[in-house]
């Protein structure tokens, strides 16, 4: 999955885009998807997202535009626009079975809000250099939105290469579609729910760098 998106208002005094890419994931049983990538155009909403819950967020140029019943939005850093999306909202999605495996992934409560999970590992380097701070930990981060308007789209999706941020090798295989949401979104509070060690974890510790 991948998604671009504006938040015009916050409630920690915030305007800022943002965009993302995730793969489907479990952990004990539980489905989710956990973040690979989340770029965003503010440096506290970097910090705060970082920090607190794991998520690999750097500083980047978003663009996210709205006009009749085409979006299209883009992520740019060090000069190369390394993702691209355009939906054209024409009330079904580019595959049949995009419906139900979409509503699988969000699930909806009876208030008619939707809850998804996503997944991250959170750590740090240690000051001495050559190891982390503590072990790695995923956290576990839920979050519920309540749309206002939500509208199926078929969609494209173009990646290009980027030596530091390599979305491109994700392969699109198939696309399922497009789903364009207005709405109030709220983060329940992260949690831990496992520690790996740091010798297992080294080789995915460098999706927060910019690294050849």
């Amino acid at each position: 999955m991948a998604f671009v998106a504006n938040y015009p208002r916050t409630n920690f005094d915030l305007v800022y885009k943002e965009s993302a890419l995730f793969l489907r994931a479990i952990h004990n049983g539980e489905e989710g998807s956990y973040c690979l990538s989340m770029p965003v155009t503010n440096d506290i909403a970097m910090a705060s997202g970082r920090e607190t819950r794991g998520f690999p967020k750097k500083m980047a140029d978003i663009h996210f535009k709205r006009n009749g019943h085409s979006v299209e939005g883009w992520t740019e850093r060090r000069g190369v626009r390394f993702m691209e999306v355009r939906a054209k909202l024409t009330g079904k999605f580019n595959d049949t079975g995009a419906r139900e495996i979409i509503m699988a992934i969000r699930r909806a409560g009876a208030d008619g809000s939707i809850n998804a999970i996503a997944y991250n590992f959170k750590h740090f380097p240690a000051p001495e250099g050559g190891a982390f701070d503590y072990n790695p930990r995923l956290v576990k981060q839920e979050s519920v939105y309540r749309p206002k308007e939500m509208l199926a789209g078929e969609t494209e999706i173009i990646l290009r290469r980027s030596d530091y941020d390599p979305w491109v090798e994700v392969e699109v295989v198939k696309m399922l579609g497009a789903l364009y949401t207005v709405g109030d979104n709220s983060m329940v509070r992260a949690k831990t729910v496992a520690e790996v060690g740091p010798l297992e974890f080294a080789p995915y510790s460098f999706l927060k760098w910019d690294m050849k």
